[in-house]
């Protein structure tokens, strides 16, 4: 089975780089599978899972990312996350804390500025946990 290379980097680190059968992610207009040869391809993410299927049965790695941008080579997916969180490091609780202070700046915000920030924030704590539940569901 052909595999295409992956790499997923934050602004901190790289979280994966390696093959892989498959990869799905939430793309701007909704999810997109990359398989290998994959016609070249440069969009945003919106923050949600990221789906790495190994080769050979080995399983799949899993990155929550808060948003970023996906280039796509016939051989080569790369994607450079605002934020990504390895799926075994994701942490329900502190993701629901993060979501009710997102909540309360909603809440509490006076101007424009404050409103969207703390509105992006409560999306992307969100899309962290349902990201959480579907890795839960495997």
């Amino acid at each position: 089975m052909s595999t295409i290379h992956v790499d997923v980097v934050s602004a901190e680190e790289l979280i994966f780089s390696g093959e892989a059968t498959l990869v799905s992610l939430p793309g701007e207009v909704g999810e997109l599978g990359i398989l290998p040869r994959h016609a070249p391809l440069i969009t945003r993410i919106k923050p949600g899972a990221v789906r790495i299927q190994l080769p050979g049965n080995k399983g799949e790695e899993f990155v929550f990312v808060a948003g970023g941008i996906l280039e796509v080579q016939p051989d080569r997916v790369t994607v450079l996350a605002d934020t990504a969180i390895r799926g075994k490091d994701l942490d329900e609780a502190k993701a629901n804390e993060a979501k009710r202070l997102a909540e309360e700046a909603l809440q509490n915000a006076t101007g424009e500025l404050d409103f969207a920030k703390a509105q992006s924030e409560l999306m992307i704590m969100a899309a962290q946990l349902a990201a959480i539940q579907r890795l839960r569901r495997k």
